[in-house]
């Protein structure tokens, strides 16, 4: 099947072909211009309106000296985020985040955004390029650097962006500081836009959305029993075995409630289902001999089919006999840690990094690592015990110190506990994953109604929000990209802006959404230091004002060194961050 870039790259293709076959023919008006794939349209309109709208200078100039100091922050921050990202990239194992094709903002291309979010992204950047190059021209007038023309930019037939085309000799004749003005004064504006979007998306919009009632089903894994009971991605269930699921915090309670092999399962939209209760494999560490997937069907021969049975039937069994859907796997059972350097476990003769499975600490046994992280809590600081851990197959019996109070159950110990459950393995009776509904909307200021995690730190919050369509690869079930697909089916109105309904909140968080998301992208893009980018004049701007203090004679020339340098790091960088995982594998 044709990948859908390379249908990208045949039209364009095609459409440059054509284009520059009528341009070389003469058929083409003078207020149209093809560049490759890139076809601009020219007009004078407008000037007499931005002429107006430049009277009020001095507080334009205000507004674009506040806009210079996060520019020239952000550009600085912009140059070392690509430096060391590019560096970073040659030790990096290629993943979907370093995958060229999702540097491209474009909606079916880009995995992570889907089509459906097509409009949302349209209009965030239009909204975002016309603003970025209306502060162009605003600022030209404002510092009265002559306008050329103003027009449209094209990727094909599609709008990608407005441009303001100043009189070069006139900004040449104007000073660097207007210069430096003029030339943030784009990103000012997306910055502008942004801020103002996420302050409405977080504030009436967010408030106007409410986590739908049920658990929503993030994912469901191959052949496991929601699977092969027809649930899909997208469904909320609303009760198990009789019990209601009023959220993801009800889920594992009404599952401990019963133990009852076959359950019927309801559905938010009032399909019954019933399903055989497994216990799958849906976490393994690396090199576990018991593979994702896999189905645990008894323990020394004892049959069980829920977490808290296979816990049980392992209590006394350090080391068990299991019967699983790949064949019989001996192991031992207890909490996987791995040692750390300088700790308490590498002075007893095992080496930092290594893995091992504690099955008891000062004669307590403990199944799984919150089992483990209480037996230490319970132990005083300093206080010598024995712990018993398995090397492999081998059993060792450690005497460990255990350190100060203060620090965690791990640092006491010397080890890295992992994630929870027994040697390492996680088990899913039902084979869903939980989509993160009320972490979104929490993130963006909406009241989940349960706890979610989300950290209080305001800064931390507005990066996650950047990272929101990629958060499926930072350890999340998956990632943000509006209020669309199944995940509209999680979410439902409430609050102040009900009255427009479930639909029409979801119109307007989207397209605050994404022009917030947009707007501050392409905002600090444009900042990046190299040519044609607002960065790179900026740049130019600030090393010529440097330059002239400077005792040199070739002034110019110092000046394009600095300037031709920085863009080329900044290109090298940009490069080995889409490649170099590929080139040092």
């Amino acid at each position: 099947m044709v990948q859908p870039l390379t249908w990208v790259l045949v039209g364009l293709l095609v459409y440059t072909v054509v284009a520059m076959g009528l341009k070389a023919r003469g058929l083409l008006p003078d207020s149209v211009r093809v560049s490759g794939p890139i076809t601009t349209l020219h007009t004078k309109r407008g000037r007499e309106f931005l002429n107006r709208l430049a009277s009020p200078k001095r507080f334009w100039r205000a507004y674009a000296n506040v806009g210079v100091g996060v520019g020239l922050v952000v550009m600085a921050m912009s140059f070392l985020l690509i430096l060391f990202s590019g560096l970073a990239s040659l030790e990096a194992e290629p993943t979907a985040a370093n995958q060229p094709r999702n540097v491209l903002v474009i909606p079916g291309v880009n995995e992570f955004i889907p089509l459906s979010v097509t409009p949302y992204v349209v209009v965030g950047l239009a909204v975002g390029l016309i603003v970025h190059e209306g502060g162009h021209g605003l600022l030209c007038r404002v510092e009265d650097i002559d306008i050329e023309s103003m027009g449209l930019a094209f990727l094909t037939v599609i709008p990608v962006g407005a441009f303001v085309e100043p009189d070069e000799e006139s900004r040449a004749e104007a000073d660097r500081g207007a210069q430096v003005r003029m030339f943030t004064a784009g990103v000012t504006n997306n910055f502008a836009i942004g801020a103002l979007a996420i302050l409405l998306l977080f504030g009436p919009v967010a408030g106007s959305v409410a986590v739908a009632d049920g658990y929503p089903v993030g994912g469901t894994m191959a052949g496991g029993p929601a699977d092969q009971a027809g649930i899909e991605t997208g469904d909320v269930i609303t009760s198990v075995g009789g019990t209601a699921i009023d959220g993801p915090e009800d889920w594992g309670p009404a599952l401990s409630e019963t133990d009852a092999r076959n359950l019927s399962v309801g559905l938010k939209d009032g399909r019954e289902v019933s399903l055989e209760r497994r216990l799958v494999v849906s976490g393994a560490p690396a090199g576990s001999p018991i593979d994702i997937n896999t189905t645990v069907t008894a323990v020394n021969g004892s049959a069980v089919h829920t977490a808290g049975a296979f816990r049980e039937a392992v209590r006394d069994r350090p080391v068990a006999r299991l019967s699983t859907s790949a064949g019989p796997v001996t192991i031992p059972t207890g909490a996987l840690v791995q040692v750390t350097e300088g700790g308490a476990l590498a002075g007893e003769n095992v080496p930092a990094g290594e893995s091992l499975v504690v099955t008891s600490v000062a004669g307590q046994r403990v199944v799984t690592s919150g089992e483990l992280a209480s037996a230490i809590s319970e132990v005083g600081a300093g206080e010598t015990v024995d712990v018993v851990a398995y090397d492999g197959q081998e059993r060792r019996t450690f005497a460990v110190p255990l350190g100060a109070d203060g620090g965690s159950p791990g640092e006491r110990l010397g080890a890295r506990l992992s994630q929870a459950g027994t040697t390492g393995l996680t088990f899913s009776e039902i084979g869903v994953d939980a989509y993160p509904a009320g972490y979104f909307l929490e993130l963006l200021g909406g009241d989940a109604d349960h706890e979610t995690g989300v950290p209080g730190s305001l800064g931390i919050r507005l990066l996650l929000f950047l990272f929101m369509p990629f958060l499926g690869i930072l350890g999340f079930s998956t990632g943000f990209a509006g209020f669309v697909g199944v995940a509209a089916n999680f979410y439902t109105a409430a609050g102040p802006l009900a009255v427009l309904g479930t639909g029409g909140v979801f119109v307007v968080a989207n397209v605050l959404f994404w022009t917030a998301w947009i707007n501050v992208i392409v905002g600090q893009f444009n900042l990046i230091p190299a040519f044609p980018l607002d960065g790179g004049h900026i740049l130019r701007a600030g090393t010529e004002s440097v330059v002239a203090r400077l005792p040199v004679s070739r002034k110019r020339v110092l000046t394009k060194t600095v300037t031709v340098s920085v863009g080329l790091l900044m290109l090298g960088g940009i490069l080995l961050g889409l490649f170099g995982p590929r080139l040092a594998g």
